[in-house]
């Protein structure tokens, strides 16, 4: 049943880790959707919540694609039918042609070392082919489960969907310290971090008069890597919703040697959960190492905060060293952690032949 954003939030407030996108306020940010918060209760008392985002279909907007991003925030373990059944009966009742979810539930964990051992190894080309790594029971039941009630998995080959990623990369940080966290990390991350200090890169906190320098930043790396940037009053509303409902929750760190911005990171903080979101740097001064100064910035203030992960978030599961998607993964695996493959997203069908529509001009849309 719908509940308000003052009962959502009080919930989210009792959990140890609950995705900064099933918050009351991530939905206020996604403002070309419409959200609402939907709560499960047990004897009058709430034990699980979602945040909902309806999409309406191109020439059906009575009908909705019902998507609920990393969530809902329930208990996978047990029998999730009674959980799903009646979502699906309130969301089909309210227009949705189809309901998306994707499951906080890992299936597979990989440590730092497999990754690395995969990377130079040329017979193995992906984080599924890995001897060894740790495979959790709740997530392979959860995935048989979905399957065997009708929902269609919705993850492509390469982890990266038109929603979020399968596969990502963590650092656990409960129980150890900030010298744990260093000598777990290869030697190129630790000698990053040291060049960063010896050359005077100074890391400060910034706040909302300081997105337009991280949004030109972002700018000059989106068209030097090769992506699409977000506009600047993307950041300005996520900036503004998130600080509003939470002063801890998302942060902005910038990078400067000699007084030029040289990196600047974004970190969102749920409960003790932390990502690491945004990032940005300029092509000049890449000696001085700025986003490897954020970056250690960032996991000091996830430990000082009590956090139990740094979340780097996506990966590709390519461990072809031919393949230009192996750099990120690189790139990730020097913080030491480990790789995370987690269900992925599922689509439930509630009206097939508007489901099928919305299939066909996705389809057509992406080529």
């Amino acid at each position: 049943m719908p509940i308000s954003d003052a009962e959502h939030l009080a919930f989210v407030r009792t959990r140890r880790s609950v995705n900064f996108v099933q918050t009351p306020a991530w939905g206020r940010v996604k403002t070309e959707w419409r959200t609402e918060s939907l709560g499960w209760f047990d004897r009058g008392r709430l034990v699980g919540a979602g945040l909902v985002l309806h999409r309406p279909v191109p020439g059906l907007s009575r009908f909705t694609l019902a998507y609920l991003p990393w969530g809902p925030d329930i208990d996978w373990s047990g029998d999730i039918g009674a959980w799903l059944d009646p979502l699906a009966a309130y969301l089909k009742a309210r227009g949705a042609f189809a309901i998306r979810l994707c499951p906080p539930v890992r299936t597979h964990t990989w440590d730092a070392g497999q990754v690395k051992d995969g990377v130079a190894d040329p017979e193995v080309r992906r984080l599924t082919g890995l001897p060894g790594g740790h495979a959790d029971p709740v997530g392979d039941a959860v995935s048989r489960r979905l399957r065997e009630a009708g929902w269609l998995p919705q993850s492509p080959e390469d982890g990266f969907g038109a929603g979020q990623p399968q596969f990502t990369y963590e650092v656990p940080l409960a129980g150890r310290s900030e010298d744990d966290v260093l000598k777990g990390m290869n030697q190129q991350w630790r000698r990053n971090i040291k060049k960063a200090a010896k050359a005077g890169v100074e890391v400060t906190l910034g706040g909302a008069p300081d997105l337009a320098a991280f949004h030109e930043l972002y700018v000059h790396t989106a068209a030097r890597d090769g992506f699409r940037p977000r506009p600047a009053a993307y950041f300005e509303t996520m900036f503004g919703e998130l600080s509003a409902e939470d002063p801890e929750r998302i942060k902005l760190y910038l990078a400067r040697h000699e007084g030029e911005l040289v990196a600047a990171t974004i970190l969102v903080r749920v409960g003790a959960h932390a990502w690491y979101v945004y990032g940005a740097s300029s092509t000049a001064k890449r000696e001085v190492r700025g986003s490897n100064a954020c970056q250690w910035a960032m996991i000091r203030d996830s430990m000082a905060a009590g956090c139990d992960v740094y979340d780097l978030r996506g990966i590709t599961p390519t461990l072809d060293a031919a393949d230009p998607h192996v750099g990120l993964i690189r790139f990730k695996v020097g913080t030491g952690g480990r790789a995370v493959r987690y269900v992925g997203e599922w689509d439930l069908p509630l009206r097939p032949l508007v489901y099928r529509a919305f299939d066909l001009y996705m389809r057509r849309r992406e080529r």
